[in-house]
C-alpha cells in the first residue's frame, strides 16, 4: 500500500528530447545546456571552442556530446546536425544562441562588419532551422528558441549592424512560427539586455577604451541602463529558453528579458 502511494505522488516522467544549442561554450549557451540536461534531455553542444566544449560536457549531468563548428560555414551545418542525428536521432529541441556583437559609428561601419554579423546573427540560425525542420514536422514536435536581443526590438546608436542582424532574427522566428503553427513545431526568440557574459565584459572593455572610463565605471554604466540596476544572469535568460521549450502555446514570440528596460 505504501509503495503504491508512494509511486501515485512521484512526478510524471519528463519526455526525453534530443537538443542541439549552438554557442554552447560559454555565457547564456552553456547555462541553457546545463539546464536542458539537469530536465534529463540528450543535448548536443557546438561552439567553435572544443576544450570549452568537451569542459561542459564532462561537466553535465545528462548525456552530452561536444561537435565543434563554426556555424557559419555552410558545410559545418550539416556536419553538426549529422552527427547528432547518428548519435542520437533528430534534433528535437533547437538553441539557437550562437552570435556576437560589433560597435562602431554607422560612418565607419565597414562592408565586413556588415556582413559578419549578418553571417553570425541571422544568416547561420537560418540555415539551422531550414534544416531541423522537416524532421520536426515529419515527427509533430519541435521547439527552436533563438536568443536575439533587446536589440531586435528597438534601435540604438554605434551598433546599427548588429542591430539590424537581431531585427532580422526575430522577423525570422515570427514568419517561421506562423509557417509552422500547425505542425507541433514552435518558434521563439528571448531577447536579453545586458548579460554578464564574457560578451559583455569585451563591450566594457571597448567602453573603457572609447570613453576613458574604468572597467568598473563602464559596467556600472551598463547595469544603470536596465531597471533592476544590475546585469541579467545567463540563468535568468535560460528560464525563458525552458519555458519556451515547455510550453506548446507559446510560438511566435520575442521574450524579453531586460529588467524592465523595453515593456511589450
Amino acid at each position: 500500500m505504501l509503495t503504491a502511494v508512494t509511486e501515485a505522488c512521484q512526478a510524471p516522467a519528463v519526455d526525453v528530447h534530443t537538443c542541439l544549442v549552438t554557442g554552447a561554450g560559454r555565457g547564456i549557451g552553456a547555462a541553457v545546456a546545463q539546464r536542458l540536461s539537469a530536465a534529463g534531455h540528450r543535448v548536443a553542444l557546438t561552439a567553435r571552442s572544443g576544450d570549452e566544449l568537451d569542459a561542459l560536457a564532462a561537466r553535465m549531468p545528462g548525456p552530452a556530446l561536444a561537435v565543434p563548428a563554426d556555424v557559419t560555414d555552410p558545410d559545418a551545418v550539416e556536419r553538426v546536425f549529422a552527427t547528432v542525428e547518428r548519435e542520437w536521432g533528430p534534433v528535437e529541441v533547437l538553441v539557437l544562441n550562437a552570435g556576437a556583437g560589433a560597435s562602431a559609428p554607422l560612418a565607419r561601419t565597414t562592408d565586413a562588419d556588415w556582413e559578419r554579423m549578418l553571417a553570425l546573427n541571422l544568416t547561420a540560425p537560418f540555415r539551422m532551422l531550414r534544416r531541423a525542420v522537416p524532421a520536426m514536422v515529419e515527427r509533430g514536435f519541435g521547439r527552436v528558441v533563438a536568443v536575439a536581443s533587446v536589440a531586435a526590438k528597438r534601435g540604438e546608436p554605434y551598433i546599427a549592424a548588429y542591430t539590424a542582424s537581431k531585427h532580422g532574427l526575430l522577423g525570422l522566428v515570427r514568419s517561421a512560427a506562423r509557417e509552422l503553427a500547425t505542425t507541433g513545431v514552435t518558434v521563439n526568440a528571448v531577447c536579453p539586455a545586458y548579460v554578464d557574459t564574457p560578451m559583455t565584459d569585451g563591450t566594457v572593455a571597448a567602453i573603457s577604451e572609447a570613453t576613458g572610463r574604468s572597467s568598473e565605471q563602464a559596467r556600472e554604466a551598463l547595469e544603470r541602463r536596465q531597471p533592476i540596476g544590475r546585469l541579467v544572469t545567463p540563468d535568468e535568460v535560460a528560464d525563458a529558453v525552458l519555458l519556451c521549450v515547455a510550453s506548446a502555446a507559446i510560438t511566435g514570440q520575442g521574450i524579453n528579458v531586460d529588467g524592465g528596460a523595453v515593456q511589450s
